[in-house]
């Protein structure tokens, strides 16, 4: 799929989930990950399946299986102040790149909820990265 088809489905995603409460015909469960531009600062809003951790949520940089990672990484690495909507709630959260045995439980967790990550993986030379979506209290 190319860039602005990618982008074009991304807006109808995210106009279906605010109009209904957060779910999508055809789709599992999703939280929209808003992200500012590694580069450019500006706002970009993500679609991600829903892979709750307590509280918190955990981000899979999959991007299907595909050799290189989804933009939204290079944005959190940059910029990991972010903000997820799970349907019901609005909150911040502190984006952190998970490693070694944390990084390989959160994965295990996610592939639980979505089994296709578990594929995607395997389509893929690198480590699939995995973030935690760790909510920031309000004071």
């Amino acid at each position: 799929m190319i860039d602005s088809q990618r982008i074009q489905m991304n807006q109808r995603v995210i106009e279906e989930f605010r109009a209904n409460s957060g779910k999508v015909q055809g789709w599992g469960p999703l939280i929209l990950l808003t992200t500012r531009g590694a580069k450019t600062g500006q706002i970009r809003i993500y679609p991600l399946m829903s892979v709750p951790d307590g509280k918190n949520y955990i981000a899979v940089a999959s991007k299907g299986g595909a050799p290189k990672n989804p933009l939204w990484y290079n944005n959190l690495l940059a910029h990991p102040d972010v903000t997820v909507e799970n349907g019901a709630e609005t909150f911040t959260a502190k984006a952190r790149l998970l490693h070694g045995a944390e990084r390989a439980q959160a994965f295990e967790k996610a592939v639980s909820v979505y089994p296709p990550y578990a594929d995607y993986q395997k389509r893929t030379q690198r480590e699939i990265p995995v973030f935690l979506l760790k909510r920031q209290e309000n004071p």
